[in-house]
């Protein structure tokens, strides 16, 4: 079996996902194949993997480095399973710009990878290479399943499934800490509990949670409304006092996907609901800060170990290799599994995996409310897309004037102003849109 992992620059995830393949015992003599542009953090990569499989796999894997555009078809050859773990553009200068431009109109941001302008763009500088790793693998690997980290998520994976022949799916791992991030705000117990969630990426609603039949929410929501102290995680509370339901994905990343939040006439409400804006380029610089002191420890570590986490890609491999069932919570095209969300969206829902593949699970009809707040982001992702796509610059100019936070921020003109200086800041990162 073959693993390619894409982006294995990525050390620190890189250790998370691979070094859960070299822990888990029946997969762990895999050849893996690590792919990078930049050499030098590849060549770490390779140096930190090497000294794990010693430690806690005899040496059982074939591990192998590929540097460089040139060789990416070398990496891919054969593989049974694509990791795409890239980020096209990295934080200079492609996210600085993707904060900086806005900012200057007024429109602020916190994350900035998966909806907004700064999605937006992040989508669009990264479908082409996207859509250049398919071209390659349906030459070189044509049945591998490419297990895509990348986000934006759902614009991502919902291109590559509608316009390529790869097998896809998107992975987050928001899905399997949610609950139990929801428990331990509350100060409840999180033993023995049962879930159901579904939605889109990074806005997937916390459906049902149980334990031993009993419905947990009316509880949750009774010690939610007592919280008296401040905490980083408001804004999902809000948003399930409101709607009805909590949501996946953080309160930084959902105070930007919609329309309340953050607001230039209502900047007390940054500071009621404790929003981090900017955030994602603080966490850029401090991991960058940190990644020269985590260097030493990870590369040069010949004892280094590792311990299975909980990102699914190893539980899948594993799970496809050996016919095992496992349940994920993945993204794949709608087709009807939800039933008041288009067909075409890209969907978050409970999957079966085994050797058949991966299997999504009928859902239904979500609340109302939820697939509404749903579709105000998939219209803007269905839209990137359409400008990936077709090239037509007027479709970026539609996503983005359909964003709900920029949308109530900004007139048409000026989000149209901005979207040009930023296509013209991006300049070589983004194609030609005419």
């Amino acid at each position: 079996m073959k693993i390619t992992f894409i982006g294995a620059g990525s050390t620190v995830f890189a250790k998370n996902v691979l070094g859960d393949v070299l822990a888990a015992a029946h997969i762990s003599d895999a050849e893996i194949a690590l792919y990078d542009i930049d050499a030098q953090r590849l060549d770490e990569s390779y140096k930190m993997l090497t000294n794990i499989n010693a430690n806690i796999n005899q040496n059982r894997a074939r591990i192998h480095q590929y540097a460089g555009v040139e060789l990416r078809r070398e990496a891919l050859k054969q593989a049974d399973f694509v990791i795409n773990a890239i980020q096209v553009g990295g934080y200079q200068p492609s996210t600085v710009i993707d904060f900086d431009i806005p900012k200057k109109y007024g429109l602020r941001q916190t994350i900035a990878d998966t909806l907004g302008v700064g999605g937006l763009f992040r989508a669009l500088r990264t479908l082409p290479v996207m859509f250049d790793l398919a071209r390659d693998m349906e030459e070189v690997c044509p049945n591998a399943w490419l297990l895509n980290y990348t986000n934006p998520m759902a614009s991502l994976t919902g291109a590559m499934l509608r316009y390529t022949g790869i097998k896809t799916v998107g992975l987050c791992h928001s899905v399997q800490v949610c609950a139990e991030t929801l428990l331990k705000s509350v100060d409840m117990p999180t033993d023995n509990v049962v879930f159901n969630i579904a939605g889109i990426n990074h806005m997937a609603w916390l459906l049902d949670i149980r334990r031993n039949g009993e419905d947990l929410y009316p509880e949750i929501r009774r010690r939610s409304r007592a919280l008296t102290q401040q905490h980083d995680d408001r804004v999902r509370h809000e948003i399930m006092h409101k709607f009805g339901y909590y949501v996946t994905e953080s309160s930084e990343h959902n105070a930007e996907y919609m329309p309340y939040w953050i607001k230039r006439n209502y900047p007390e409400l940054i500071e009621q609901f404790n929003i981090p804006l900017d955030e994602y380029p603080r966490r850029c610089i401090e991991q960058i800060e940190r990644w020269d002191m985590q260097r030493e420890q990870l590369t040069l570590n010949e004892n280094l170990t590792h311990t299975r986490s909980l990102e699914y890609a190893s539980y899948i491999i594993e799970s496809m290799m050996l016919d095992k069932p496992y349940k994920i919570g993945g993204n794949v095209l709608n087709n009807g599994l939800i039933t008041n969300l288009p067909r075409e969206a890209c969907v978050e829902v409970p999957c079966l995996v085994d050797a058949q593949g991966i299997t999504p699970c009928y859902v239904g009809d979500l609340p109302p409310q939820c697939a509404a707040l749903n579709r105000t982001n998939i219209n803007t992702q269905l839209l990137t897309i359409e400008a990936a796509v077709t090239g037509k610059k007027e479709h970026i100019y539609h996503a983005a004037l359909l964003d709900p936070h920029t949308s109530a921020e900004l007139s048409i003109d000026d989000t149209i102003r901005l979207c040009d200086e930023l296509i013209a800041a991006h300049g070589d990162w983004l194609p030609s849109y005419h």
